[in-house]
């Protein structure tokens, strides 16, 4: 079923909210088993420790790249804003914005993570020695493709904005499939290691890329990509900052706490890093299911609050709330229950790594929900123009608890243990969940005077 800009501001809720946000879904879970085959492919062909070394670099990555992915945010947020108002100049000025600034962002990703990979990779505490290696090496050959990664997600951005989530999905399907074979051929049969799996990342990231900006060309509205005329609007550049980039700050923030905490999983060893990683990846599958419908909210909020309708603006809120604490309970639990025959797909010559893996998954995936909910509320809030708040309140309630919980409870003799660790995450979510309802709340009545 197409989906077009009209089922976003009008018609049943629900359904809408359903239809739209399943291809996005269906693109994250498919971006997830494409990275989790990268975890596979080496898991099978060259063990545990090559399964450690890719995971130890996802926390890193994450870390410096979600600042830019913050800004794609922003656009998605700035082109929704300008088609839910009716002005196709606002949206235009946004979509030729939106694209230099993700040349650019990738560009500097590409140095920065080439240039200081090992360092910081050192500084998380990766052991000396093959693992080090191992993880420089993968962390520098993907980071000579971001640029790619950088055009996709904010192409992807600008066309969910209109409502189009379908073209995403199918760029990704090509992309993924050719990512999983090029894995088979230059781990399994030209022996490349983690070496040959970041590189089968980079060249399907390039096709996604060229896939994407096709489909912004061929467009025949507002949203019409033309080469020529991309530059950088000042006026869409500083709406793209002032909603992405808190974003952006507040990704990599949390990110900063997940670093730390994979330094503190590090300190366990081999065996608990791979089983960390497999579990890790087991988790993503939940998570994007779930942050989905912060995507879903985003646009949603951000088109009709574009268009003055704050009254629906607060149902979606409603129905996406209650959609993604389904789905996070429903998910989380199923995966924890068949936890251990998942990790199982991930990790075939160690135990012990399964058995830390499941220690993880207990405390991850039982209360999860928690997170979506605290998501999809800061999608809501961004989508109506509000960022600064919800990234504030998150980064002291989960990334200044996790810090403050790891230097002092965990620290503590008798909770120095893996189930020590991870219970941080649980709290923080429904500490943070707690304060963003509320800011909500505040700010959906300040915004619904505003428009009065």
């Amino acid at each position: 079923m197409k989906f077009d800009t009209q089922s976003i501001r009008k018609g049943p809720i629900f359904k809408n909210v359903v239809i739209y946000t399943i291809p996005i879904i269906l693109t994250s879970l498919l971006q997830l088993l494409f990275n989790a085959a990268d975890l596979i492919v080496v898991g099978w062909f060259c063990g545990s420790d090559s399964v450690a070394a890719v995971g130890a670099t996802s926390s890193l990555t994450n870390l410096i790249v979600n600042l830019f992915i913050g800004l794609s945010i922003g656009a998605g947020v700035a082109v929704a804003q300008g088609v839910g108002s009716g002005n196709d100049k606002s949206t235009s000025d946004a979509v030729h914005t939106a694209i230099p600034v993700a040349a650019i962002s990738g560009l500097i990703l590409m140095v920065v993570g080439v240039l200081f990979s090992e360092p910081m990779l050192r500084l998380m505490g990766t052991p000396d020695g093959k693992l080090l290696s191992l993880s420089s090496i993968y962390m520098r050959i993907y980071f000579c493709g971001i640029i790619f990664s950088m055009l996709y997600n904010f192409g992807s951005a600008v066309l969910r904005a209109v409502g189009d989530t379908r073209s995403p999905l199918i760029y990704l399907t090509v992309a993924g499939v050719l990512n999983v074979i090029l894995n088979i051929v230059f781990v399994a049969a030209f022996k490349m290691d983690v070496a040959g799996v970041a590189l089968a990342t980079s060249i399907s990231q390039a096709v996604s890329a060229v896939l994407v900006i096709l489909a912004l060309m061929k467009r025949t509205d507002s949203c019409r990509l033309v080469i020529k005329n991309m530059k950088i609007h000042k006026r869409a550049l500083a709406k793209i900052v002032r909603i992405g980039l808190p974003a952006g700050l507040q990704s990599s923030l949390f990110s900063i706490s997940n670093v730390l905490i994979q330094s503190s999983v590090n300190s366990f060893g081999n065996t608990a890093m791979s089983g960390a990683a497999a579990a890790s990846s087991i988790e993503g599958f939940c998570y994007v299911s779930m942050n989905s419908f912060q995507q879903t909210a985003l646009n949603f909020c951000g088109q009709n609050y574009g268009a003055g309708d704050i009254k629906r603006v607060k149902k979606i809120t409603r129905v996406c709330l209650l959609t993604v604490a389904a789905v996070g309970l429903i998910i989380g639990n199923l995966f924890y229950i068949f936890g251990r025959n998942l990790l199982g797909i991930y990790i075939t010559d160690s135990p012990e790594a399964i058995a830390y893996g499941m220690e993880r998954l207990k405390f991850m995936l039982i209360p999860y929900f928690l997170c979506g909910i605290m998501d999809t509320i800061t999608g809501s809030m961004r989508g109506i123009g509000s960022s600064v708040i919800p990234m504030i309140i998150t980064i002291i309630g989960v990334c200044v608890m996790r810090v403050v919980w790891i230097y002092t409870v965990f620290s503590m003799p008798q909770y120095h243990s893996f189930s020590g660790l991870f219970i941080s995450y649980p709290i923080s979510w429904a500490l943070t969940f707690s304060a963003v309802l509320l800011s909500y709340f505040i700010i959906i009545k300040k915004k619904s005077a505003d428009l009065k």
